[in-house]
């Protein structure tokens, strides 16, 4: 789809809450794109376009879903399955192959279903907060994989620091303030923060911190802990960069009493 400004294939375009215009990101907002709307207005409700949003066929096109509907599109939830995956497989190796699940743990499988366990709650969750947040604001949000994201996330697997970005919640509608995009940003990070304390009492409390629980609790708290650190990082894309640019000293109250518990009491086990 062409953005009405400029011309330029945007797979994943902004509607105009104003004029009702599709626009790239770069012109999405109604003083970049000279917008004809009545600016005097309250924001509207616009229904979000249809994407050619694709990575593995030339094109996609998909009814237009109502922003305020909780609602799960085939390619949403293909993509979240295949993003799960790969997280699965990357941190299986990256714990197999750095010593972190031994032999006496038990066998490959064991390690790949604590691995999909642990990295499914984090980072569906995770992606579901962005997407169900973005939505309480009126925009539509779904989420998409990102192909070199599955790639770099496999290969990072064998160094020990996991690229943990294999795709993004996308949220479509203009007029996005600072402040909601901050928050709809927030709100996966402390998701992550919220399953890692699940995790906590099979931490704690199993007899055999070797054994299967007791791996699954102290894997579900390190991966949800790490999740949320990463993605705070004030970086673009990432959540933090967001966060940051709303307001810096709630991302400081989030970000270092995480980096503290990550660096001092979660990474040492």
């Amino acid at each position: 789809m062409n953005c009405e400004f400029c011309g330029k294939e945007e797979s994943l375009p902004f509607v105009c809450n104003y004029c009702g215009g599709v626009f790239c990101g770069d012109h999405r907002l109604p003083e970049a794109h000279m917008c004809k709307g009545d600016l005097s207005q309250k924001r509207t409700v616009v229904a979000p376009p249809t994407t050619t949003f694709t990575w593995s066929q030339p094109s996609y096109s998909s009814p237009a879903q109502p922003r305020t509907a909780t609602v799960f599109s085939g390619i949403e939830v293909r993509d979240i399955i295949l993003a799960w995956m790969a997280l699965g497989v990357a941190f299986t190796i990256s714990m197999t192959a750095h010593g972190i699940a031994t032999i006496s743990f038990g066998d490959l499988s064991q390690v790949f279903i604590i691995s999909l366990v642990t990295v499914g709650s984090g980072f569906v969750l995770h992606e579901l907060s962005h997407k169900f947040t973005a939505q309480r604001y009126g925009f539509w949000a779904e989420f998409r994989v990102w192909p070199l994201g599955l790639l770099l996330a496999l290969v990072t697997s064998f160094i020990g620091f996991i690229f943990a970005a294999p795709g993004a919640t996308y949220i479509s509608g203009a007029n996005i303030s600072v402040e909601e995009n901050g928050k709809i940003s927030l709100a996966g990070p402390l998701t992550n923060i919220g399953v890692a304390v699940a995790f906590l009492p099979l931490f704690l409390f199993s007899p055999d911190i070797s054994g299967f629980w007791g791996f699954l609790g102290s894997e579900g708290v390190y991966i949800n802990i790490f999740l949320a650190l990463f993605n705070l990082l004030p970086i673009p894309p990432l959540d933090g960069s967001k966060v940051f640019a709303w307001n810096k000293l709630r991302w400081a109250a989030v970000f270092m009493p995480l980096a503290f518990v990550f660096v001092f009491l979660v990474y040492p086990f």
